[in-house]
């Protein structure tokens, strides 16, 4: 019984000093750090806005479970083309994180949504299916949010409603991105043809990839009439379950406006 005991002891000392190390991390190395410090520089850092881009990654970070201390990059301030954000995406453009315990225990730096997605997913061993087919058909499906529903609802959004004054005389911006928009929805209506998720019953990252950017071209640009939203009615079912799970009614709204 008291080798149990020491044993059970030694353990929990053990587990304190690996909790006060993750507590310790340094980040030092990333000049992002400056300018949004981390309190808690052990868990996952987020860079981020509440868009269709940036909530993927909170939504997924709330699914998994793991800790994450959120910073806003406001637009309107143009923190994204801030020396200290370029420092972490050279791309100027959210989301993108810091793991403090990265591969080999170091810290690591990301951006591009679609790669924080496969990194998480492959980190933690979940919403990435473990046959090999399986997961190569679901990254299939990841790409095709981030090279086309993406892009597509994007440039829609943008000439709809934030350069409709620009494009009051030339129709053609906003029904090339639309109808590009409704050819790649037909992709999705056709796919969640009896499939509760892109890749069955199973949810996964392509889910968390796309969905997003239907709701946020509804609810972010008012282009649901536009989009003719009531012609697919597979996808929206599959946005309102995807809207529904805790983790995405949670993370649609981080970072939270400070």
């Amino acid at each position: 019984m008291n080798d149990l005991i020491y044993a059970a002891q030694a353990a929990g000392a053990a587990c304190a000093v690996r909790f006060e190390e993750h507590l310790m991390a340094d980040l030092s190395a990333f000049p992002i750090t400056k300018r949004w410090p981390a309190k808690n520089p052990g868990i996952v850092q987020l860079y981020s806005l509440p868009t269709p881009n940036g909530v993927k990654i909170s939504i997924v970070l709330e699914e998994l479970g793991l800790p994450y201390e959120p910073h806003r990059i406001s637009f309107d301030t143009n923190d994204q083309k801030s020396v200290e954000f370029l420092s972490l995406n050279p791309n100027g453009r959210i989301p993108a994180i810091i793991d403090p315990n990265g591969p080999g225990g170091k810290p690591i730096g990301l951006f591009e949504s679609g790669a924080i997605l496969l990194y998480l997913a492959e980190k933690t061993g979940k919403l990435l299916p473990s046959d090999a087919a399986a997961r190569y058909e679901t990254i299939c499906w990841v790409m095709f949010q981030m090279g086309g529903v993406g892009p597509m609802l994007g440039q829609f959004g943008h000439f709809f409603k934030f350069a409709a004054d620009k494009v009051a005389n030339n129709s053609y911006p906003v029904e090339r991105y639309r109808d590009e928009s409704k050819r790649l929805l037909s992709v999705l209506e056709g796919r969640l043809q009896g499939r509760q998720w892109l890749m069955g019953e199973e949810y996964t990252i392509a889910d968390i990839a796309t969905y997003p950017w239907v709701e946020g071209a509804r609810r972010f640009y008012g282009g649901a009439d536009e989009l003719d939203y009531r012609s697919f009615p597979n996808v929206m079912a599959w946005v309102e379950r995807g809207l529904a799970r805790p983790a995405a009614q949670k993370g649609m709204e981080i970072p939270a406006k400070g």
